[in-house]
């Protein structure tokens, strides 16, 4: 078993607890956590960020950011935690296999169960799903209802998880891959995970069927849970997608779309679902309405904050690391964090944007000056302030190895802009 000391610091408003994550099975772990307050898409200016560091006495470092002053953080006493200077200190990165190795049984009948349900009618549906099926993917939706799942069981007292569980999970999945197949169509995106899309493969009309097909499946499965709190939370999921998709094409190349505007669209095409199924999970465990909708939170948090950093890797990395071409997004005229910051600051930048990018070079001048701007830097502080709530979410969890792996899951998403 795990041993562990916690020490709660509360300073008024604002409390200090450093998360234990990525211990070894002996590790003697003093745990706190970062936590701060609000709720909503509220955005404000981000302050300078402290790194507090988990001090195990094996395994690794995991470090988290505060906006803890450093005189506050020097009146702890005794027990302050070292400030890390992440430039000089190494940190071993997380994996997902190490995340979902404690749900890994479940991933694979997963895996199993999905090639069943898809393939069942129309092989020809089966191979464009295959497409996506196999092009990569990382299951972390599926995961994350495993790992939700299993975390608030121990709440209930239920000692494994129930057929519904693992169907949610399933209809997670499906969704997803049927958004993601559209998505392609309607962003005429040519590859996906360094993998050709499937309107690329099969056509426009196939891909347009095949993700109707595995929303019109999830829907039949859905009902079939019996459960009505379970069917609007993810119904209205789909719902979001198309006022996701309806939002975005509405402001391309509109220097004036605020922060509030961008993550509301966020929301609704990727932390809408991500919540629902963090919600659902927990739902199914029977845990009572206040775990719930911590765990909706949670899942709307960390959802936001992966869509940030995913925006911002579209300025950071290149098109093989990608499985894209860099800047796309920018490109098509979708205006995200780092160029929403960036235009607070360079009157040029907007220039260059409504013109849609028509003089030769034009779009490698805008990511540089994105980058110049300190659009980036701004747009990860957001992302950090988003994992930030998902952790806090995560306080009415009992101590276990899925909450482990969910806190670890957050720093997972940061670790990527490393």
């Amino acid at each position: 078993m795990m041993s562990m000391t916690c020490h709660n610091l509360d300073f008024g408003t604002r409390v200090l607890d450093l998360v234990a994550v990525g211990s070894s099975s002996n590790a003697s772990i003093e745990r706190h956590s970062v936590k701060n307050h609000g709720k909503g898409f509220t955005s404000k200016v981000y302050g300078a960020r402290r790194m507090v560091c988990c001090r195990h006495n094996v395994s690794r470092t995991r470090a988290f950011s505060t906006n803890t002053s450093e005189a506050l953080l020097d009146g702890v006493g005794e027990r302050t935690a070292p400030v890390l200077d992440l430039k000089k200190e190494a940190k071993i990165p997380i994996s997902l296999a190490n995340l979902f190795e404690v749900v890994a049984d479940d991933l694979q009948t997963l895996n199993q169960n999905l090639r069943s349900i898809v393939g069942a009618e129309n092989p020809v549906l089966m191979s464009a799903a295959e497409q996506i099926f196999g092009a990569g993917g990382k299951r972390i939706r599926p995961a994350l209802v495993f790992l939700v799942s299993r975390a608030t069981a121990e709440l209930a007292g239920l000692k494994d998880l129930t057929t519904k569980h693992r169907r949610l999970a399933e209809i997670i999945e499906m969704i997803h891959t049927a958004s993601l197949i559209h998505d392609d169509v309607l962003d005429e995106s040519d590859m996906r995970r360094g993998k050709e899309t499937v309107h690329q493969l099969y056509g426009t009309r196939v891909a347009v069927l095949a993700g109707d097909f595995m929303f019109a499946q999830s829907s039949w499965y859905l009902a079939n849970l019996e459960n009505l709190e379970v069917i609007k939370l993810i119904s209205q999921v789909i719902k979001d997608f198309a006022s996701g998709e309806i939002k975005q094409a509405s402001s391309l190349f509109d220097c004036d779309v605020e922060l509030e505007e961008y993550l509301l669209k966020s929301f609704y095409k990727t932390a809408s679902l991500i919540a629902a199924s963090t919600k659902g999970a927990a739902i199914f465990s029977g845990a009572d309405r206040s775990v719930t909708e911590q765990m909706y939170e949670f899942g709307k948090n960390l959802g936001l904050s992966f869509q940030v950093v995913d925006d911002i890797l579209d300025f950071t990395q290149s098109a093989e690391q990608l499985g894209k071409p860099a800047g796309s997004d920018l490109a098509k005229g979708n205006l995200t964090a780092p160029v929403i910051f960036a235009l607070e600051k360079e009157p040029k930048l907007r220039e260059i944007i409504e013109s849609e990018f028509c003089d030769t070079g034009s779009l490698d001048e805008a990511i540089k000056l994105v980058k110049q701007c300190g659009g980036i830097e701004r747009a990860q502080e957001l992302a950090q302030e988003k994992a930030d709530l998902a952790i806090e979410n995560l306080q009415c969890l009992p101590q276990s190895n899925f909450r482990l792996a969910l806190q670890d899951m957050v720093m997972f998403n940061l670790e990527r802009i490393d």
